[in-house]
C-alpha cells in the first residue's frame, strides 16, 4: 500500500511539475508578445481566389435535364479573383476584433454558343460569356486571442452580410438572353462565411518585427474560407442567382 501511495504521489507531482512548465510557456510567449513593439492595427486587407460555380441552375432543379447554366457552360469548375477591406473598429479583450469588412470580385465563364438554325444542338462560331462582379458587405468577427497570447498560430473567424454580384451574358441574339431576359442585371441576398488563418509571423517573428517597423504591417496570414451567397433577391424570383456555395484562399495582412 505504501509503494503505491509512493509512486501515485510521485506520478501526480510529475504532471503537476509538467502543467506549470506549461503555464510558464505560455505565460513568458504571452509576455513576449505583448512587449513585442507594433504599429496601429486598425485594417485587414484580403487577396483571394477561389472557385466560383453560380448557382443559375438552382430555380431549374425540379425540371429534367441540364439547368440553363449546365447546359451553356457545362459543369467544368470557374473561379474567381478578388479582394477584401476589412475595418477592425472594435477591439474585444482578450477575445478578438470586430468590424465591417467590404469585398470585390471578378469572375467569367464562357463557352461556344448554340446555333439556332440548329435548334440548339450543335455549337456554332460565336463565343458567349457570363461574367460576374461579386461584391459584398459583412461584419467580420475574428478571434485571435489564441495567435496574440499563446504559441497556437491560428485565427478562427466568421461574417455575416450582404451580398451582391453585377452580371452581364456577353454576346448576341439567342446567347445573350434566356427565355426572353435581358442580358444583364443586378441581383442580391444574404451571405455568410467561416474561415480560419495561420499566422505566418510565428514561423519567423524576427523578420515579422522588422516588417512591422517597416512598412507598418503587423500580421500577415493564409486563411481558408467556405462561404455561401444566396443572390436570387431574398427569394423574391425576380432575379437569377449568381451567388455560389464554395471556398476561397488567399493571403491577408492587417496594418
Amino acid at each position: 500500500m505504501r509503494t503505491s501511495l509512493l509512486i501515485a504521489a510521485l506520478v501526480t507531482s510529475s504532471l503537476w511539475s509538467q502543467v506549470a512548465n506549461a503555464q510558464d510557456v505560455l505565460s513568458e510567449y504571452s509576455r513576449a508578445n505583448r512587449q513585442r513593439p507594433e504599429s496601429n492595427q486598425e485594417v485587414a486587407i484580403e487577396i483571394r481566389i477561389g472557385r466560383y460555380v453560380p448557382s443559375v441552375d438552382s430555380e431549374f432543379e425540379d425540371r429534367p435535364g441540364p439547368g440553363p447554366y449546365e447546359y451553356m457552360f457545362g459543369n467544368d469548375n470557374r473561379y474567381s479573383v478578388g479582394f477584401e477591406i476589412d475595418y477592425q473598429a472594435l477591439r474585444i479583450p482578450n477575445f478578438g476584433s470586430l468590424g465591417p469588412g467590404v469585398s470585390g470580385g471578378y469572375t467569367k465563364s464562357s463557352a461556344t454558343a448554340f446555333n439556332t438554325d440548329t435548334g440548339d444542338t450543335e455549337r456554332g462560331s460565336e463565343k458567349t460569356a457570363l461574367i460576374i462582379w461579386p461584391t459584398y458587405v459583412v461584419g467580420v468577427l475574428r478571434v485571435d486571442v489564441l495567435a496574440r497570447q499563446t504559441p497556437v498560430p491560428f485565427v478562427p473567424y466568421a461574417k455575416l452580410g450582404l451580398g451582391m454580384a453585377f452580371w452581364s451574358v456577353s454576346g448576341s441574339g439567342h446567347s445573350a438572353t434566356y427565355e426572353g431576359q435581358k442580358g444583364s442585371g443586378l441581383s442580391y441576398g444574404p451571405q455568410f462565411a467561416l474561415g480560419a488563418m495561420f499566422l505566418l509571423d510565428s514561423i519567423d517573428q524576427g523578420s515579422a518585427n522588422e516588417i512591422d517597423a517597416n512598412i507598418g504591417v503587423n500580421n500577415s496570414y493564409i486563411f481558408a474560407e467556405w462561404y455561401v451567397s444566396n443572390l436570387n433577391g431574398f427569394g423574391s424570383g425576380d432575379q437569377m442567382n449568381v451567388g455560389t456555395n464554395t471556398w476561397v484562399l488567399g493571403l491577408a495582412l492587417e496594418i
